[in-house]
């Protein structure tokens, strides 16, 4: 064993007692951020809108453009309960997700709601370039961003724990603060176990 070795701490390791859900705004980071803590806490990582897309065998554009926007929350809200059932892990949800108070019922009951918080300049500066958002096909995304984003932030508000995102904040970093606001307020969800357990 090399010196430097010997000199670096194992990282440290967890146990996840409760599905973290990641909710908020489209450009939030839920995916990255999500994807970046589940691997660090070797838990699965899903992903509701990815797991409507498989069953439809459709994009969420195709699916509000086909079916409307209630077909898709009812779909979700399926999705949502079944993840929480079958499998714990970190679980991102579509920006509109939380909304649903049954989601919101469901999520706070089988799990642990997360909002990661991105003020309305990031989130714009994220989701400006990107097409796959069927809300913001509209004359101004920008300002459609803007309502989107004053009339969701009360009930994003209502989640569990909130991460404020940083517009320099590292992905990595982000998942540090993440498991720091779990282990600090929500022990019964994430607790750090010591090397010999």
């Amino acid at each position: 064993m090399s010196e430097k070795q010997q000199n670096e701490a194992p990282a440290p390791r967890y146990r996840l007692h409760k599905t973290i859900v990641m909710v908020g705004m489209m450009g939030a980071g839920k995916t990255a951020v999500g994807r970046a803590l589940a691997s660090r806490l070797g838990v699965p990582f899903l992903d509701s809108d990815a797991e409507i897309e498989a069953a439809a065998n459709m994009s969420v554009p195709e699916i509000f453009s086909r079916d409307g926007e209630p077909f898709f929350r009812t779909k979700e809200t399926q999705v949502i309960s079944r993840l929480l059932d079958e499998e714990r892990g970190i679980l991102s949800t579509g920006g509109g997700a939380f909304l649903s108070e049954i989601n919101r019922r469901n999520i706070t009951c089988r799990g642990v709601s997360l909002w990661l918080n991105a003020d309305l300049d990031l989130l714009w500066q994220r989701v400006r370039h990107k097409d796959t958002r069927p809300l913001l096909r509209t004359p101004d995304p920008r300002a459609t961003l803007a309502q989107i984003y004053e009339a969701r932030v009360p009930l994003y508000g209502l989640a569990d724990l909130t991460v404020v995102s940083l517009p320099d904040a590292s992905i990595e970093n982000m998942v540090d603060r993440v498991i720091t606001a779990l282990l600090e307020h929500r022990p019964d969800a994430l607790e750090q176990i010591s090397p010999g357990e």
